[in-house]
């Protein structure tokens, strides 16, 4: 499925080749955090079908507990997450779902990782599968 995405001030824009139905939900700490809400959707979309098509992100490099370096592209205007990625030759980036034009079309989450840092009050999502860690 061809997708669009933007940040929020419109300084960044890209397209992508995703898979309807493969939403990503992470309830880790890091996702917490880095979105500043209960937990962050993501669909992955393959490098070569992805393109910034309009500005340049700013890049954080983030290194997650295990030692494991993720790029973290982002607006330098709006702070707006745009992706994130291995730091060299990514054979994926992360999109962030509420960043994508078609959202609403990309059907319903396939799993839930690191179930296990879920703030209490986030309730279950029935027949998402759930992971107590990363998958």
């Amino acid at each position: 499925m061809h997708v669009d995405g933007q940040c929020h001030c419109g300084a960044i824009a890209y397209e992508a080749e995703v898979e309807p139905d493969t939403i990503a939900i992470c309830h880790c700490l890091d996702c917490q955090r880095l979105s500043g809400a209960a937990f962050r959707s993501n669909v992955a979309a393959p490098a070569a079908g992805f393109r910034i098509v309009k500005g340049e992100p700013r890049h954080y490099i983030k290194t997650g507990e295990s030692g494991a370096k993720r790029v973290h592209a982002f607006c330098a205007t709006c702070g707006s997450p745009v992706y994130s990625s291995a730091v060299d030759n990514p054979q994926a980036y992360t999109l962030r779902v509420g960043a994508l034009s078609q959202r609403d079309a990309l059907g319903h989450p396939a799993r839930q990782i690191w179930v296990k840092r879920r703030l209490p009050w986030v309730t279950t999502l029935g027949c998402v599968a759930e992971i107590d860690g990363q998958s």
